[in-house]
């Protein structure tokens, strides 16, 4: 089947419509365990980034699981078919010119590379929200690890299935710092790497 595909260039390019946006297109990929804070800062810097003019659109984990994945399972394959689903949205947002925010556990390195090497080299900026795996459960926000201290969840990150800590991520928070802090963090980045410009400040 793949033989009698070709792909189709258009005419409008990717630097033509980051220009018209006056931004620099990236992923923000947001990566930590379960209760680390990923949706709550990712709903934070899009506030902040929506009340500067920049153009987003975020991701979720829960929400892209009610959609375009509802039919994965959370076995390995398809949580890695998850992601793999998850890269390729992000790479049509990123050719839409969009500063795409990412927010998924996505423990296993290997994924998180694979999501990376579909966008080009500056616009893939891991973050790692790293939040002790105590702490995640002591939120526990919507009861997971309790359901998963009892084997009523299989494969739970962290728990009964690995996360692969990011070796070298672009950012790298600390869960327990204030939500402010950690959204400034990520914006001052954005700014001194030039995805956003101080015009829009």
């Amino acid at each position: 089947m793949m033989n009698n595909l070709t792909w189709h260039t258009t005419t409008i390019t990717k630097p033509q419509r980051a220009a018209i946006k006056n931004q620099k297109p990236c992923v923000l990929w947001l990566t930590g365990l379960s209760g680390s804070g990923k949706s709550t800062l990712a709903n934070a810097l899009e506030r902040e980034l929506f009340a500067r003019g920049i153009h987003t659109y975020l991701l979720d984990g829960d929400n892209v699981r009610m959609g375009l994945n509802k039919d994965l399972d959370f076995d390995n394959y398809a949580r890695i078919e998850n992601i793999r689903r998850v890269g390729e949205v992000c790479k049509l947002f990123v050719d839409s010119g969009l500063i795409v925010i990412s927010a998924f556990i996505s423990p296993f390195a290997s994924d998180r590379a694979l999501a990376r090497a579909l966008v080009e080299q500056n616009e893939f900026i891991e973050i790692f929200i790293n939040t002790p795996l105590a702490v995640c459960e002591r939120r526990d926000p919507k009861g997971l690890y309790k359901k998963a201290r009892k084997s009523e969840i299989a494969n739970f990150s962290g728990i009964t299935s690995p996360y692969e800590i990011p070796n070298a991520p672009e950012i790298c928070l600390d869960g327990c710092a204030s939500l402010e802090c950690n959204t400034e963090s990520v914006l001052t980045y954005l700014s001194k790497q030039g995805y956003i410009y101080a015009a829009q400040h």
